[in-house]
């Protein structure tokens, strides 16, 4: 890694100032369905804003860019600053990793604004140039009800949790891909679906892997794994019935999964400590403000009425073309959606 020559960093370059209009939406806009009020104005991605400096900065430049299965100090570089900026790369030991790359695809998609279906996972020189800048990522909802609070970003496919007005991480995740599906679940007992049992139930279900949009708070918690449709959840945090934020082993690029929050399983660990039962999680879906929809429900599971207990299905459809309608209240074999 070489050294620029000392430079200024001043202003907002590439950012939003402080002072910049629409860098913290205010709520004096029209009234949503829900009966919240919807902010006139909101920037499509998170206000980044480069806090104004007339101290002289050093930036250095990559030799080469860097990805996955690199190491080196020029990795441990990019860790820290990362890291400092609230996306979390794993330990920073100068190996660039599945975790590492998680919080590259984050800065990228959030910071860069690049599309996801282009995201790289790769540090470029110009990309290390940004992540240099003093920068602060700032919350769309700086007048949250509760004192933290937690921002989902679908269409960037970020999650950020805020104490107070400060970004304390900043993740990638994967959330509902919006397809139909009917398969064999298990339902851990206490679980939507098995709320009386003792035992983890097994039964067929069909569903739609979507994620809705709204206004919610945290619920429950539970610390350790939970059974599901696709597998564990990592120290689910509940927010919409049965959609939680959750550690997992696999968040891919793409949304993958039944319509909860995916983020890495490193994450999981410790970001319940960031959150409170009754903090306000916002879901933006890049169609409607947030408040517009309120606390929307989750398109219920129902039984897979195809499903035995000598023969189960596992078929997945093409995706909805029109999603079905908010059921009102769970219907009687309602369960919760999967993650």
């Amino acid at each position: 890694m070489a050294l620029i020559g000392v430079v200024v960093a001043a202003g907002a370059a590439g950012g939003f100032s402080a002072d910049d209009e629409g860098a913290s939406p205010g709520t004096n806009g029209t009234i949503g369905v829900s009966g919240l009020a919807v902010p006139a104005t909101t920037p499509t991605p998170a206000a980044v804003i480069t806090v104004p400096t007339t101290a002289l900065a050093q930036k250095s430049v990559l030799d080469e860019p860097l990805g996955k299965g690199m190491g080196g100090d020029d990795v441990e570089a990019v860790q820290g600053r990362l890291k400092e900026l609230g996306f979390d790369p794993g330990p920073i030991d100068g190996q660039f990793g599945e975790i590492t790359r998680a919080a590259v695809w984050a800065f990228e998609k959030l910071i860069m604004q690049t599309p996801r279906s282009e995201a790289t996972g790769i540090v470029t020189n110009d990309m290390w140039q940004r992540m240099q800048d003093p920068l602060v990522v700032v919350p769309r909802r700086p007048d949250a009800d509760s004192d933290n609070h937690t921002e989902v970003y679908l269409p960037e496919q970020v999650v950020i949790f805020f104490q107070g007005d400060k970004a304390v991480l900043i993740s990638h995740m994967s959330s509902g891909t919006g397809e139909k599906w009917c398969e064999e679940v298990t339902i851990s007992p206490g679980e939507y679906g098995n709320e009386e049992g003792t035992e983890p139930l097994k039964r067929g279900e069909c569903g739609v892997s979507t994620t809705p949009g709204g206004v919610y708070h945290y619920e429950r918690r539970i610390e350790g794994v939970r059974q599901s449709a696709l597998g564990g959840l990592w120290n689910p945090v509940y927010f919409n019935y049965g959609i939680a934020i959750h550690g997992a082993l696999q968040v891919p690029l793409e949304p993958a999964s039944h319509g909860c929050i995916r983020i890495p399983l490193p994450l999981s660990e410790y970001y319940q400590q960031l959150t409170a039962n009754g903090d306000q999680v916002y879901v933006f879906d890049g169609v409607e403000e947030p408040e517009h929809y309120g606390a929307q429900l989750p398109i219920f599971n129902t039984r897979d009425p195809d499903y035995s207990t000598t023969t189960s299905t596992s078929t997945t459809v093409a995706p909805a073309v029109t999603p079905a309608p908010v059921t009102p209240a769970p219907p009687p074999q309602a369960a919760a959606t999967q993650p």
